[in-house]
């Protein structure tokens, strides 16, 4: 047991990002509530990521939950709770990560969704917990930044 507890660590972290969409903040909240359209944004299938299961239930209290692997690797599991929601102008969630059986991190996510004259400002903060060195915050920032790439796209598409 001893051991166990040597090899064990907690980092903390909170990340910041911006992004600037031409599209309205409706649309924009309207990619992260319907499941169809975040499925499609965030499911990563042609990055090499293989999604086994999804289920989302958009509503204060409720969850979604995805199960999928990266290019063949342990399956990853994350478990997303909805804290707060505004229509077109803010979702809270707290969620975990588990690669495997072993839980690697959790987090709050703030999500704000600003009308400009152009469109829509998203700001995204993050505050995580990261245990063991399993999972690293630096990961996770580039990781979002890709999605939020990802929602770029979707909200150009569709």
């Amino acid at each position: 047991m001893a051991n166990q507890t040597q090899n064990r660590s907690v980092v903390h972290d909170t990340f910041v990002l911006e992004r600037t969409y031409p599209q309205s903040p409706e649309k924009v909240f309207s990619a992260f509530s319907d499941p169809k359209k975040k499925r499609r944004w965030m499911g990563g299938d042609d990055e090499g990521f293989v999604v086994e299961s999804f289920d989302m239930d958009f509503q204060v209290d409720h969850y979604e939950t995805w199960q999928f692997s990266f290019k063949g690797g342990e399956k990853i599991k994350t478990e997303i709770r909805y804290q707060d929601i505004v229509e077109n102008n803010r979702i809270v969630v707290v969620y975990t990560m588990t690669f495997g059986d072993k839980r690697v991190s959790s987090s709050q996510i703030t999500t704000e969704l600003i009308p400009t004259k152009d469109g829509t400002k998203l700001i995204h903060t993050e505050q995580g917990v990261f245990f063991d060195s399993v999972d690293q915050a630096e990961g996770r920032k580039v990781g979002t930044k890709e999605l939020l790439e990802a929602l770029a796209k979707e909200l150009e598409q569709h």
